[in-house]
């Protein structure tokens, strides 16, 4: 892995460009060659675990939505130090859904 020092005009980049992709890792600027995911045949249990975050990414966003439910995970959020969007997924992995009527 290519290490990247970059100078104070530029202070970070990120994504993908002609192959490379350019992230931040343990507070530092890494480039690596973008891995070909193409040719990999996921597991039935990959495929539920797909299907069940893309349910949790739904439900975070009905969550962030709703101004009540918003409000509560972002005092939450701020108490922890965390982002809301992440809290409602993590949230709805546990079986917490705050959308729901009782």
């Amino acid at each position: 892995m290519v290490k990247v020092i970059l100078n104070p005009a530029l202070r970070a980049l990120s994504g993908t460009m002609a192959g490379m992709t350019f992230r931040q890792m343990y507070g530092k600027q890494t480039l690596m060659k973008t891995p070909d995911m193409s040719k990999v045949k996921w597991s039935k249990a990959q495929k539920e675990h797909r299907k069940r975050f893309k349910q949790a990414v739904v439900y975070a966003r009905m969550a962030m939505d709703n101004p009540k439910v918003r409000a509560h995970y972002e005092k939450i959020a701020t108490k922890k130090g965390k982002r809301a969007f992440q809290l409602a997924i993590s949230d709805f992995f546990h079986g917490n859904n705050l959308l729901e009527e009782k």
